[in-house]
């Protein structure tokens, strides 16, 4: 794995030379350790007729299938099958399938070698992924991949431009056995940064973490775009001294341009000068996370790739098929750098607006590939029966981007029911709002249905507008690992 010092040369390097490291990367991983070491991926290639010395590029990985959730989910449930993700070394596999350079090398470096082989490939450290599965599945980290995973997000950092010597992070995200706590986490150990865990608001509760954030006097913010809003809104309100931050993290969802503007002007009132508000995009199953860089609110960079860690294809949801550079479709992800539970063609089910883009980055100047910041999860188009002669397709994630970025909204929810609790009935769709201080209810769901049509072409059934604090308790803000933004309640 490259250290910090081999990331400047890393980040900036000729286009055809990254793509030529992820390539040896690529082969290199799939022939030593993914197929000899993976009961999985050792019956997908075999019943693929796919020889891993055949993968030697990125391009070569289209002659085998994808993996999905529910090929995740069958190992779990099933006992005899339940570690069949992890990569699970012996010394017959070692012989067969390592080099003879790497093989001496174990044979001759005696206890201290075999030490360091178990330091690679032991899990000693779960997460779990989260959704609609009433089975989380369980992913495994090595001591190595907690390496990998502090230099990743170490990098982050750098990116960022979160690199001072003196630098504080208050780390909000919810305490879980989930990625973006423990990134945070290690990304402090790994850099020797100050970061300061609060757990979010069901570990502290809001006050807490506010006078956390005061008493620190932190630098950088890391957190859930709904609860970092809701923490500073409350710290503009209490008055508080917040004039250190001058970046603000956000991870886990979209993070569109108007809640970026609106959380800089609460920063501002708290006497933070100019702030970067950055968002992020990881998942469970990379075990890696990726940032933009610093730019104005209205611009995203993408999300930047490391591709000595990662390889991101970008395929045509319908066919499998993958598309040229830059154009939309569906992300597939590949680790390349990682032991413990290892996925391989992962169909991520996000859809990328723009895909991804090899072309140096116009904003930072890194050389990285980077994937476009606009994401829509499948999982979010819901089909509501609105009218008695058919159901209509309706993106919430796009219902949410419209909500948070209006300026004269301080919180949402969206509720989804049928009429009646009547199973056999329409669906009924609830927005529920909470107006700045002195707005008018009545012009507020007058425009909350104008501006919900023209984005989803779907007119809310009514428009509740509440009070900032009964709203919050509804969203479960201090009860929820996360708030409960999307609430459907029709009957299963």
């Amino acid at each position: 794995m490259r250290r910090i010092g081999d990331w400047r040369a890393l980040e900036r390097a000729p286009t055809q030379e990254l793509k030529a490291l992820q390539d040896a990367r690529l082969a290199r991983f799939v022939r030593e350790e993914l197929y000899p070491f993976s009961p999985h991926y050792r019956r997908v290639f075999d019943e693929a007729r796919v020889a891993p010395g055949a993968i030697r590029t990125v391009a070569d990985l289209r002659r085998l299938p994808f993996t999905t959730k529910q090929d995740l989910l069958n190992a779990q449930v099933d006992p005899e099958h339940r570690l069949d993700f992890v990569l699970q070394p012996s010394p017959e596999k070692i012989r067969a399938s390592w080099p003879l350079s790497k093989k001496l090398g174990l044979l001759l470096g005696g206890a201290a070698k075999r030490e360091e082989l178990r330091f690679a490939y032991t899990p000693n450290f779960v997460t779990f992924t989260t959704g609609r599965s009433s089975e989380p599945v369980a992913f495994t980290y090595t001591p190595h991949d907690l390496e990998v995973l502090g230099e990743a997000i170490a990098r982050m950092f750098d990116v960022a431009r979160v690199n001072a010597l003196d630098e504080r992070l208050i780390n909000l995200m919810p305490f879980a056995p989930h990625l973006a706590f423990w990134a945070v986490t290690l990304g402090g150990f790994t850099t020797g940064r100050m970061v300061l865990p609060t757990g979010g608001g069901k570990v502290m509760g809001t006050d807490g973490n506010l006078r956390m954030m005061e008493r620190a006097k932190p630098t950088v913010l890391v957190g859930v775009p709904g609860f970092v809003y809701h923490l500073v809104r409350q710290a503009r309100e209490e008055k508080r001294d917040l004039s250190r931050v001058h970046t603000v993290v956000l991870g886990a969802e979209k993070v569109p341009p108007g809640l970026k503007t609106k959380m800089a002007e609460c920063l501002a009132a708290c006497g933070a000068k100019k702030v970067h508000i950055l968002g992020t995009y990881g998942f469970t199953e990379s075990r890696l996370a990726f940032i933009e860089c610093p730019t104005e609110f209205d611009v995203s960079s993408g999300y930047h790739v490391q591709p000595d860690l990662s390889v991101f294809e970008v395929i045509d949801p319908k066919t499998g098929e993958v598309v040229p550079d830059g154009a939309d479709g569906e992300l597939v992800y590949t680790g390349i750098s990682g032991h413990g539970t290892c996925v391989l063609r992962y169909r991520t089910g996000d859809l990328a607006v723009g895909g991804q883009t090899w072309a140096p980055c116009p904003h930072c100047g890194r050389t990285l590939p980077r994937v476009a910041s606009e994401l829509k999860r499948v999982s979010e188009q819901h089909a509501l029966s609105l009218t008695k002669i058919k159901g209509t397709l309706v993106d919430l994630a796009q219902m949410g981007f419209v909500l948070s970025s209006m300026a004269e909204i301080e919180e949402w929810q969206v509720v989804i029911s049928k009429k009646g609790d009547d199973p056999l009935e329409l669906d009924e769709l609830e927005v529920r709002v909470a107006p700045r201080n002195g707005l008018d209810a009545e012009a507020l769901r007058e425009k909350v249905k104008k501006e919900l049509v023209a984005a989803t072409e779907v007119a809310p059934t009514r428009v509740q507008v509440l009070s900032l604090d009964e709203l919050v308790r509804t969203l479960g803000m201090e009860t929820e690992l996360k708030e409960k933004r999307f609430l459907d309640r029709r009957p299963k």
